[in-house]
């Protein structure tokens, strides 16, 4: 059985698991995606590309883009600065949960993966405003993707910034504790708009193929350093599936990241980039059948790296 004819099976076989989840309603336009979707674009290491189910399906990519707003700030202040303000250890709450902002002693957010960190994350991208900001963000999404057509869904925006008051209250408790050092308006809206950039399935194999080849363009040209690569994967490990990603690795053993906008990004290291989209979430905020496409595919080509 050749590659596409596994995904097909594995596609068929998981689709109705997409009925035991729920959609992101608390984002309103989330609520309209297809509850029933599935898809999977992979990328392998020497180019060759296979995908099955609603791998071309649009959606946004959520907290997906904390991994690739990471990237930049790094560049941007040296990680020496973004590991003062944001921690890089699991948290074991929801990835919108306040409470150990205040109870932790160095009042500072577990990781870059939760809300509260990416909040802190996307102040530091370097801009004159928010605008100036997001722009030099999606230049560099479209720059690791390969992929100029980016751009956000404006309705998702719209949603998000109008429901998003937990998020409100998370910055301005972080600008109160010096985490948070430029303007929190200009933070939260890089926030939300990256957040609400229109991907597919095969974008997310796209940007998992800039890690997989270790920071690399396909033309070769160095865009991060190696050890940004090396901590962008190892934070994918711990933190990547929110608070299940423990229970992730042991079953799939793959660095992912997952977004409520129903994508998966996860990169095999030495093998294959893969995408995923499956907008029914599990309690936990992942893509239910997405979750158990991907375990069943590790399984079968025994693709866990511990």
């Amino acid at each position: 059985m050749n590659l596409n004819e596994l995904l097909d099976k594995l596609v068929i076989k998981n689709r109705p698991i997409c009925e035991l989840g729920h959609l992101a309603n608390y984002i309103p336009e989330l609520d309209r995606a297809p509850k029933g979707a599935l898809g999977i674009f992979i990328t392998d290491i020497n180019g060759n590309k296979y995908c099955a189910g609603d791998w071309n399906n649009k959606f946004t990519i959520q907290s997906i883009s904390k991994l690739i707003t990471l990237m930049l700030a790094i560049l941007d202040n040296g990680e020496d600065y973004v590991f003062s303000k944001v921690g890089m250890e699991p948290t074991g709450d929801p990835f919108n949960s306040i409470v150990k902002l205040e109870t932790s002693n160095g009042k500072k957010p577990y990781n870059p993966m939760i809300n509260a960190g990416a909040i802190a994350v996307s102040s530091m991208i370097k801009g004159k405003d928010a605008k100036e900001k997001f722009d030099r963000l999606l230049d560099f999404f479209k720059l690791i993707s390969e992929d100029n057509t980016l751009d956000v869904d404006y309705k998702v925006y719209c949603s998000e910034s109008e429901t998003g008051n937990r998020n409100r209250s998370m910055g301005y408790f972080l600008k109160s504790e010096g985490i948070i050092d430029g303007n929190v308006e200009d933070a939260l809206t890089v926030y939300f708009k990256q957040c609400s950039i229109e991907v597919t399935a095969e974008t997310l194999s796209k940007i998992a193929v800039f890690l997989l080849n270790n920071g690399r363009l396909s033309t070769g040209e160095e865009i991060i350093p190696t050890r940004v690569a090396t901590i962008i994967k190892t934070l994918m490990v711990t933190c990547g599936m929110y608070d299940n990603s423990g229970e992730f690795a042991i079953r799939v053993g793959i660095p992912s990241k997952s977004g409520v906008g129903g994508g998966i990004l996860s990169v095999v290291p030495g093998k294959m980039a893969i995408g995923v989209y499956a907008p029914s979430l599990d309690e936990k905020g992942n893509p239910i059948a997405g979750v158990a496409l991907l375990e069943d595919l590790s399984k079968e080509l025994n693709l866990t790296i511990f």
